[in-house]
Order: structure tokens, then C-alpha cells, then sequence
């Protein structure tokens, strides 16, 4: 039994590999104490319980004496498992039929089917990684990119967690100091010299807001930059989406106000996952359903990382775009003008646009298309960005940071007008119960049901 609440020493058994996934092999996990002598009692070949860590082995699963399918089985002995836990990974033919009936053989040995992210939670509960590693987990699985894919590994790997592990260490040493002197109260005595806290304080807050201010960057990274293409009907913007995308996602026609709602979908650009939003196009109408979806245009523009506004100078003027992105700017989110139909425009009349400082595209003809994705990298400021360096992508972490931020404000104060040191201890108190939510090492079950919820059944 775990100190959270949790029992940890029964076996549990889920399919690891996705469900219904095409693919020949499916590969059932089993973890647990009396993992390896469950599998043994439905497995014939050699006896797994005699078998060394890390080894595999062939043979067939049984029922009695009926042949369910022809197999392999990993061993992994604990401690040296990925939960901890004596360890068993079961690959079989990915029938629907084999699966079920050899996890009810391993349910009816003693195992019990796992619940969401069950695994992962053990490994936690078994110090195989702190809370932060084990949500890393998750967005490893869910990672689309290689910028995604890079700052899951790293935090998986530890980066995250030991340098909030450093902090901490910091002020425990602080912190021990100050409860010291509680004891000796009564003959007001120091021994946490105060200039010296509070140099470290002012030097782990600068740590934590560069923490914090990452999460702008991280967050669209693991998630993806969310991209408005904006303008008046028929301007070209669901073209522009198909040849971003190269296929035919939205419908493209010469009637104006085709889209009345909005189409989303993703595209990798040079390791960046860009969410693009093609909208319905801006203009006054008495149509119903038309002006329900310019409403919803401008909703997502204010959503938005960056907005893509695109005009045809066929149908307005330099005046008329230039009141056009007033609207826009009027957001205060960044955003690229794009003139469209490039490729009918002479140079004169790109002339008249110059004080506008537009992109020039044909999204038909594909023409600057490929400039308009380096200018999408740039214009997020995500070009030079350097994923090694720790950043925070989880919205839970980001709030136990502002939490901890907040209560190392509250320190300096009482070191500048000086307070006794039990409110400077409970200061320095809450700042190490905030970090310790991220890590795990203060944790409720409430908490560990919330995270590990979200994460698939096998992992």
C-alpha cells in the first residue's frame, strides 16, 4: 500500500498496443508481484519463474490443453522494470479473439484488468519517475512533431525535474535554518543569515519566471501554433488551406461566402505543428447562418497565435485594405497581410500595395506558398528556439509556479520588514508544498486521479 492510498500489490494485465489497430502482433502487459508466475500458469515452454530479467521466450499460450496461439514472452524482473514491478510484455497475433481470451486467462489466474494509465501511476508510486516525468509520458505518446517530441523526452528524461529538484534542496537548507530557530525562539537568536536567503530567493524566482514565461512557447509547441486565415469572401482562403495542406479540405468555389463555418487542420513545418483555421469570410449579410459564421470568425481571430489576412487586390483598394486591417490590429495579435492572385498583378499594381509591407502569393498557382511557411516560422519568434533548454508545457505546472512565485514574494517582504521567523518558515513553507506539486512529492489521490485519468488503458 502506497502512502497515497493505493494498492500496489495486486497484478494488473491491459493490452498495451492500440485497440482494433491494424497490424500483426498486439503486445499485453502484465505487472505486478505474482506477474511472471500468473503468465507461467497459462504459458507452455520453458518455466518462466527460473528465467533471468531481460530475457524472451517462445512458446504458446493454453487453456488446458487448447493451443490459444503462439507467442513471446519478455521478462522483466523487478526492480529492473518500467513499473518497478516484476514485469511480464505478452506478444501475440493481433486477433481480437487471442487477445480477449488470453487476458481472461490472465484474469482468471488472479489479474485484474488495468485501469487508465495504471502502469505509469506505478511507476511513479515506485520512484521510477516523479509526477512531472509521468506526465511527460503522456505527451510523448501524443507528440506530432519533432519540437513536441523533443521537449516530452526531455522532461521524461529528468531535465525538468532536477532542476526543480535543485531549487528545492536550496530552500530546504534555508528552510531547516529557520525551524531551528523556532526552537530557540526565546533567545532571539539567527542562524539563517538574511542577506544570504535573500539572494536565493531573488535567484530562484528569476529561475521560476523564466519558467513560467516558457510556457508561451511550450505550450505551443506540444499543442501546435493555432493560425487564423482571415479575410473577405472569396479572397482565396480555402485554397490557401488546400495548398498548405496539399489536398482538397475545403470546398473552393467562386461563390462568395461558400464557408460558413470553420475548418481546421494541422501541418508540420520544419518541426513546428501549425493548427491552421480557414474561416468564413468577413462581410455584413442578412444571411442567417452566413453571419453566424463571420461571428465565429472573428472568435477564433481572437484565439489566435497569428493571423493569416488575405485579400484579393482585384476586388479592393489600397484604402479599402488598409481599413480592413485596422479591424486587425485592433487585436493586438500578430498577424501577416497576404495579397492574393499575385500572378494576375503587374508590377505597378504591386507597387500600390508596397506601403503595406504584404506577401505576395497565388494560392492557386501555388506561387510563395513555400515563403509564406518561412514567414509563418518567423513570425512566431519559434525559428531560433532551442528545445534543450527546460520548458514547461502543462498548465498545472505553470499555476504551481505562479503559486510558488507568489509565496517567495512574500519571503523578501518579510526579510525587508522584518517579520518573526515562524511567518518567514511558513513562507518558505508553501513555496516547497508548491514545487513539490509539480514533482509529486506532495500529492493527494484526488490529484494522481486527475492526471493519470487522461492516459490510455496500457500505458
Amino acid at each position: 500500500m502506497s502512502n497515497t492510498g493505493y494498492i500496489t500489490e495486486d497484478t494488473i494485465v491491459a493490452l498495451a498496443t492500440p485497440s482494433g489497430a491494424n497490424g500483426a502482433i498486439a503486445v499485453i502487459r502484465v505487472s505486478g508481484q505474482q506477474a511472471i508466475k500468473i503468465t507461467n500458469a497459462i504459458f507452455k515452454g520453458k518455466d518462466l519463474c527460473q528465467q533471468a530479467s531481460h530475457t524472451i521466450h517462445f512458446g504458446t499460450i493454453r487453456d488446458g490443453e487448447e493451443i490459444i496461439d503462439e507467442v513471446l514472452v519478455s521478462l522483466f524482473v523487478a526492480p529492473n522494470s518500467y513499473t518497478k514491478e516484476n514485469s511480464v510484455e505478452i506478444s501475440t497475433h493481433n486477433s481480437k479473439y487471442i487477445i480477449e481470451r488470453v487476458i481472461h486467462l490472465l484474469i482468471k489466474q488472479g489479474a485484474r484488468a488495468a485501469r487508465a494509465g495504471e502502469f505509469t501511476l506505478r511507476a511513479f508510486l515506485n520512484g521510477g519517475m516523479d509526477l512531472s516525468q509521468a506526465e511527460a509520458v503522456a505527451d510523448l505518446i501524443a507528440s506530432n512533431s519533432a519540437a513536441s517530441h523533443q521537449i516530452a523526452m526531455q522532461q521524461m528524461r529528468g531535465g525538468f525535474s532536477n532542476q526543480l529538484k535543485s531549487l528545492r534542496e536550496d530552500l530546504i537548507h534555508f528552510a531547516s535554518l529557520i525551524e531551528l530557530e523556532l526552537d530557540f525562539s526565546e533567545e532571539d537568536v539567527e542562524f539563517a543569515n538574511r542577506e544570504q536567503l535573500k539572494n536565493l530567493i531573488n535567484k530562484i524566482k528569476v529561475i521560476v519566471q523564466k519558467l513560467i514565461i516558457s510556457f508561451e512557447q511550450g505550450n505551443v509547441l506540444k499543442n501546435g501554433v493555432p493560425v487564423v486565415i482571415a479575410g473577405k469572401p472569396n479572397v482565396g482562403k480555402s485554397t490557401l488551406l488546400n495548398a498548405f495542406l496539399n489536398e482538397e479540405r475545403a470546398i473552393v468555389s467562386d461563390i462568395a461566402g461558400t464557408t460558413r463555418d470553420t475548418i481546421e487542420d494541422e501541418i508540420n513545418i520544419h518541426g513546428v505543428t501549425f493548427r491552421f483555421i480557414d474561416t468564413a469570410g468577413i462581410r455584413e449579410t442578412a444571411d442567417i447562418i452566413e453571419a453566424k459564421g463571420v461571428e465565429r470568425t472573428r472568435a477564433k481571430m481572437k484565439q489566435a497565435r497569428l493571423i493569416i489576412y488575405l485579400f484579393d487586390p482585384l476586388q479592393d483598394k489600397v484604402d479599402e485594405v488598409q481599413s480592413q486591417l485596422q479591424e486587425v490590429q485592433n487585436l493586438q495579435i500578430p498577424f501577416l497581410t497576404i495579397i492574393n492572385k499575385a500572378d494576375l498583378l503587374s508590377d505597378q499594381q504591386k507597387d500600390e500595395y508596397a506601403s503595406l509591407n504584404p506577401l505576395y502569393i497565388s494560392a492557386k498557382e501555388q506561387i510563395g506558398v513555400e515563403e509564406l511557411k518561412e514567414e509563418l516560422i518567423n513570425s512566431v519568434q519559434l525559428g531560433n528556439l532551442n528545445t534543450d533548454d527546460v520548458m514547461v508545457t502543462n498548465i498545472r505546472h505553470v499555476e504551481a509556479l505562479q503559486k510558488t512565485s507568489d509565496s517567495l514574494e512574500r519571503v523578501l517582504f518579510g526579510i525587508d520588514n522584518p517579520v518573526t521567523s515562524d511567518f518567514l518558515a511558513m513562507d518558505i513553507r508553501q513555496a516547497l508544498y508548491h514545487l513539490g506539486e509539480i514533482t509529486g512529492t506532495v500529492s493527494t489521490d484526488d490529484l494522481l486521479d486527475n492526471i493519470f485519468s487522461k492516459f490510455c488503458i496500457g500505458k
